[in-house]
């Protein structure tokens, strides 16, 4: 067998997904490193999570395909219908599903850029063109950019709040003055994975601030990974019109929520008075590293997720090894910057003495010395 036959498909793959790489997580850590890379929960489950998990043991059977008590309580929850609550196997699994339902060959989706890492690749996989419309100089979603980038081939567009991983967040007036550009027939996702950590009283939430209600293109993703710390468990919801959601149901992978993650989730919100806790932990976790971060002359935007963001750009990848050999996994965009994640707060001493001695080695005028 030929080197150039060892290495193509035996059967005929598109040319598009061939070239796709696939979705690459954060990197795992060693017991003696620090795991910063994945924007996890570094709280254990909650005992009465993990209980209710213990009892849910009808593996044998087959879950609710549309995990209708989680929808009921979530419907409670944000003072909407049933029908208008669709939940999935993590948002990103949601954000395929809605892509699926309203993209395909020709059509456009835009999103800033740089944004979540996945949404490239959940636009190609229905035949979609990417828009990447370039973030601000202050890594700000450009509103006006994105609404000048519509077009009569734009089927969606999504609105990454806090923006993943540079951590900004946008208005409401903002985002109100974008949606009165946008068509009525382009859906706008907005992405709120990161809601639960959002401090700044001006930060939209959807669904507070009325857009939801005001705007039926306009659907809200949040996720039980990373504020209620089910990651590992996969369970996430977007809330919106019926008819939206009955097209991403349409397109689902039936029964991938299992009884087990909508169990979890459950028994989250029975708790969510001590999750609240938690956050509010790596709330005061993330201003104590961005102040000392700041304090020893690094630049580093405002974050009102459970990350931050330093713009080492064409030295990313040595400080992302220098973090590595200090027992601290990032994640790491080559060419633009690192990820950190909020984690233990032992880490915020090792963050900030590594942070610092990269650098250090960086010449004046650097964009990451921009506070010195």
């Amino acid at each position: 067998m030929t080197n150039e036959a060892s290495n193509s498909a035996p059967v005929r793959v598109r040319p598009e997904i061939a070239s796709l790489p696939p979705y690459k997580q954060g990197k795992q850590a060693g017991a003696d490193a620090f795991k910063l890379s994945s924007n996890e929960n570094p709280f254990e489950p909650l005992p009465a999570v993990v209980d209710a998990i213990r009892a849910e043991v009808t593996i044998n059977r087959y879950p609710d395909a549309s995990a209708g008590r989680l929808r009921a309580r979530l419907a409670e929850k944000y003072g909407v219908t049933s029908d208008e609550v669709h939940v999935g196997s993590g948002s990103v699994a949601l954000i395929a599903q809605l892509l699926l339902a309203v993209a395909g060959p020709g059509d456009e989706v835009i999103f800033a850029w740089r944004s979540f890492e996945a949404y490239p690749g959940l636009t190609l996989v229905p035949g979609a063109t990417s828009v990447k419309v370039p973030l601000t100089a202050d890594f700000a979603h450009d509103l006006d950019a994105m609404a000048a980038a519509v077009t009569d081939r734009t089927r969606a567009i999504i609105l990454c709040t806090p923006n993943n991983p540079t951590g900004g967040t946008m208005s409401a007036a903002a985002v109100r003055e974008f949606l009165a550009k946008v068509p009525g027939d382009v859906l706008v996702m907005l992405d709120e994975a990161y809601a639960e950590f959002v401090t700044d009283p001006d930060a939209v939430d959807g669904v507070r601030d009325g857009i939801l209600a005001d705007f039926p293109n306009v659907v809200v993703l949040r996720t039980f990974s990373k504020a209620y710390g089910l990651a590992g468990l996969r369970v996430g919801y977007v809330l919106g019109h019926q008819r939206i959601l009955d097209a991403a149901r349409s397109t689902a992978i039936p029964l991938s929520v299992t009884a087990q993650a909508e169990t979890a989730a459950l028994a989250s919100l029975d708790n969510e008075a001590q999750l609240k806790a938690r956050v509010a932990v790596l709330v005061e976790r993330r201003t104590q590293l961005l102040d000392r971060l700041r304090a020893a002359g690094i630049m580093v935007p405002d974050s009102q997720a459970n990350f931050v963001w330093l713009a080492f750009g064409d030295d990313t990848m040595a400080a992302a090894a220098a973090f590595e050999a200090g027992g601290v996994i990032v994640r790491p965009f080559a060419g633009e910057g690192v990820r950190v994640s909020i984690g233990e707060a032992e880490s915020i001493d090792v963050i900030v003495r590594i942070a610092q001695s990269v650098v250090d080695t960086l010449p004046e005028g650097h964009p990451v010395r921009g506070l010195a």
